[in-house]
């Protein structure tokens, strides 16, 4: 077996020591790192992080490494890739025997998840869950998250206890506060981290003896110092405003004494027709129907992989959007273009649900307690993920094997590769599609008000800023632009 490489050793000690781990684990980290680039150059698996990983868990699970071996693995490779440049040619490859210009963050536009598995594969396939997801604050939707190897350790380091019980306390606090308002998992990650980088500035102060003065140096300290931007600025400024009146209660002053960044008028990016054409040319299955449906229904990410089969109606050529941003719903009209494509996909779902139910499966995840009041809605087709993911999740605390939907990370790796083989000139990501939904619709001549509904806009104002380039001038029926 091959040494680790002076260049990448050096790096991954630095992360290490930064992190302040035990020394103990670090050993452990570096015992497992090394094993993953001897398996990565024996095996050469495919250019995805995710897949690589999820491969590396299953060579060790049938070498019968105990579960607590194969989450101290993830996290090892974990932080490895952490260390790594993001978009730059990768020392492990080479160093473990690749060719050189081989990158380890190019796309899985290749990968395909294999929807007819044999029953063995799920089991070899299964992830296992770390956290509880009975904990404060937590869900189900954060349980199966906290199931991709590092995504826990990354989104969910602010339930790490601190020197500060007071602060800890106060973290509690606000998961539980979020969990009550039936806030999203986003709002609680990015609240609870900026409360942790709030505490870490006042050295941890005891937060009985916070006032507005500590908010205003803080925000300075992010604009002057740190150099933030206009948005960055005031989502701490958010953050730090709910700390304030819904965990300490108390009074946060005036607000005009608080420095607030003046955002500045952004333009979305907009792709033409061409251009997405190009990007689908260069994605695999599920990620190009998830392309197609950002863009031929002008839904969110997690909009689109958060679809279960119900909210499909092929009858009427309608989509329901369920507990959408905000918790609205809406229906868009569903694109005739892809209509064969999304019922060969409904048919590969049949194929699996009855796969997982032969195989014992526990069922999908449910939000909420929708579980408690229909006890077998997650066995039932009609609750089942239409973009499902490949491998089963279990659950740590009654060892059931349930099924989550495709993570958003698969779609996002996926089109950066789609993005750069098209050679496009734009700065694009998954929300460009709904931009371009809602622009193409403008040039199209609907109305605006139309848009604003089958975006799911709470005010016409947010959808006026697609009136950029092309104003709206007759009304038209509903329909989607990849029929035009």
């Amino acid at each position: 077996m091959l040494p680790i490489p002076d260049e990448i050793l050096k790096s991954y000690n630095a992360l290490l020591a930064k992190k302040a781990l035990p020394q103990e684990f670090r050993t452990d980290c570096r015992k497992w790192l090394r094993y993953f680039l001897d398996f990565r150059a024996k095996y050469r698996p495919p250019d995805s992080r995710s897949e690589q990983v999820r491969l590396y868990i299953e060579k060790l699970r049938s070498k019968g490494q105990s579960d607590r071996h194969l989450n101290d693995a993830a996290q090892a490779i974990s932080l490895f890739f952490s260390s790594q440049p993001k978009a730059t040619p990768s020392l492990v490859m080479r160093g473990s025997g690749e060719p050189p210009g081989t990158t380890a963050a190019s796309s899985p536009a290749s990968r395909k998840s294999d929807m007819s598995a044999s029953t063995a594969v799920y089991q070899a396939a299964v992830v296992h869950a770390e956290g509880p997801a009975s904990s404060a604050g937590a869900t189900t939707e954060t349980a199966a998250k906290s199931a991709r190897p590092g995504r826990r350790y990354d989104e969910m380091r602010f339930r790490v206890k601190t020197a500060s019980p007071e602060w800890d306390g106060i973290i509690e606090k606000l998961e539980a506060e979020i969990a009550t308002r039936h806030y999203a998992r986003k709002t609680l990650v990015t609240y609870a981290n900026w409360t942790r980088k709030f505490q870490h500035f006042l050295k941890d102060k005891p937060p009985a003896r916070l006032s507005p003065e500590e908010v205003k140096a803080y925000l300075t300290y992010l604009a002057v110092n740190c150099k933030v931007a206009a948005s960055t600025q005031n989502q701490a400024f958010n953050a730090i405003l709910f700390l304030y009146r819904h965990i300490l209660k108390k009074d946060f002053g005036e607000h005009k004494d608080i420095p607030r960044a003046k955002r500045s008028n952004y333009i979305p990016v907009v792709l033409t027709r061409s251009e997405i054409d190009a990007v689908l040319k260069h994605l695999a299955k599920p990620q190009d129907l998830v392309v197609k449906l950002l863009y031929g229904c002008g839904l969110r990410i997690f909009e689109c992989l958060k679809l279960r089969v119900q909210n499909f109606n092929f009858d009427e050529g309608i989509l329901t959007i369920q507990d959408g941003k905000g918790k609205k719903s809406r229906t868009v009209p569903i694109p005739r273009t892809i209509m064969p494509e999304l019922t060969a996909q409904m048919e590969r779902i049949t194929r699996l649900h009855d796969e997982d139910c032969a195989a014992g499966y526990a069922g999908v995840f449910l939000d909420d307690l929708l579980e408690k009041k229909y006890r077998n809605a997650p066995k039932e087709f009609i609750w089942q993920w239409f973009f499902p993911q490949a491998s089963l999740t279990k659950v740590r605390e009654t060892g059931e094997l349930r099924r989550y939907h495709l993570h958003e990370t698969d779609v996002q790796e996926a089109l950066y590769g789609a993005v750069r083989k098209a050679r496009l000139k734009k700065r694009v990501t998954c929300h460009t599609f709904r931009h371009s939904f809602a622009t193409h619709l403008l040039q199209a001549n609907y109305d605006i008000r139309t848009i604003q509904e089958m975006l799911g806009h709470a005010d016409v104002r947010t959808t006026m800023i697609y009136t950029h380039c092309v104003p709206s001038k007759t009304m038209k029926e509903r329909k989607s632009p990849l029929d035009f």
